[in-house]
């Protein structure tokens, strides 16, 4: 059985925004302010949107002298693949 909530990751995923900053996160750990220029986001919008996806545990936080680091949490990803194959048919995974 699946422990995550689907609907929050869902909800995550179907922003754009969202799913830019975990493209660049997909590269690697990236301090809030490198992600917020890299995007072209102020840090106020960039905020809410992590705050979305630290709520839907896609991504990790992590905290060193005055930075903030985030990383994607692939067990998140992968757990919500598995359940998409499931409701497709494609896995022989119980509820």
């Amino acid at each position: 059985m699946i422990t995550l909530a689907v609907h929050e990751v869902l909800a995550a995923l179907a922003d754009e925004n969202r799913r830019n900053i975990l493209l660049k996160l997909k590269k690697g750990k990236i301090s809030s302010g490198d992600l917020a220029a890299a995007l072209g986001v102020t840090p106020q919008a960039l905020s809410y949107h992590l705050a979305r996806l630290k709520k839907a545990d896609l991504i990790y936080e992590t905290r060193y002298k005055n930075f903030i680091y985030y990383e994607l949490n692939l067990s998140i990803l992968d757990e919500t693949i598995l359940w998409m194959n499931e409701l497709r048919g494609g896995t022989d995974c119980e509820n």
